[in-house]
């Protein structure tokens, strides 16, 4: 049985300045994100599409506002809109936590349409290059969430070699360290599915539907061993609120899958 090491949330500090471990792991999902995004523009389909770096650059900022914004207002929106609506001058404290994948995916997926029509191009031609992209900022994310010893999860068996006992939890029972499970299926292995199937042109909008799919099964796996949100607790079904937020990427992604399919015959 494994003890969480309790880090420090602080990686250095000069000063009054401290930046924050999970701060640099946003910096660190931006910058994979901006080598990912132009060896990406530098294979087909996208290197005979005009692709450039300083479209990449331009991306990039429209990504982190939807990240940022869509993140923090998914949470809000998803997690907990009592609260909110009873504390509205909280919603932009951001630095008190409380920030969803999902909502986040919904800012990103505005932000690209935005720059699509802005550089009038089509929308899942931008998704495509991006899609490969994330799930190594995702995996970045993931190891915030371990050093921060938050978003831990459920209990787990003693006899288990790498149950963790995270002491915030206020439990001296092993559980499992599910923000590494979902570091290596969502973060890792993702990103290799992904780079793999977008290594040659694929249909129109089929990488985008393969990140949707991939992601929602991987993160649907991954959320029986972690701790459902104590405010929420388990919903209809016995599964969690990211579990249901799931099941609409999977079926939308079969379905893009589907059209693109059909628009590559056509």
């Amino acid at each position: 049985m494994l003890i969480h090491p309790q880090f420090s949330p602080i990686a250095v500090k000069i000063g009054p300045l401290a930046v924050h471990w999970y701060g640099l792991t946003y910096l660190v999902a931006f910058v994979l994100f901006l080598l990912l995004a132009n060896l990406q523009t530098r294979r087909e389909p996208f290197a005979s599409r005009g692709w450039s770096g300083r479209d990449v650059e331009d991306l990039l900022f429209f990504g982190v506002l939807g990240v940022v914004l869509g993140g923090r207002l998914g949470y809000v929106l998803f997690y907990k809109p009592g609260y909110y609506l009873a504390h509205p001058l909280d919603i932009p404290a951001v630095w008190q936590g409380g920030m969803s994948f999902h909502g986040g995916l919904l800012g990103v997926s505005l932000a690209m349409i935005i720059f699509a029509r802005l550089r009038r191009r089509r929308v899942f031609d931008v998704s495509d290059l991006v899609a490969p992209c994330v799930p190594l900022g995702l995996a970045s994310g993931r190891i915030g969430n371990f050093i921060n010893g938050e978003l831990w999860g459920r209990f787990a068996d003693p006899a288990l070699p790498w149950g963790m006992v995270f002491p915030q939890s206020g439990s001296p029972l092993p559980r499992h360290p599910s923000q590494l499970y979902q570091f290596g299926l969502e973060g890792v292995t993702l990103f290799v599915i992904l780079w793999w199937f977008g290594r040659k042109p694929r249909p129109l909008g089929q990488v985008t539907a393969a990140f949707l799919m991939g992601y929602g099964a991987f993160r649907f796996t991954a959320e029986y061993f972690r701790e459902p949100d104590s405010f929420l607790g388990p919903l209809a079904l016995g599964l969690s609120m990211g579990q249901w937020l799931c099941v609409p990427m999977v079926v939308s992604g079969a379905l893009l899958w589907r059209w693109s399919a059909r628009q590559a015959r056509a």
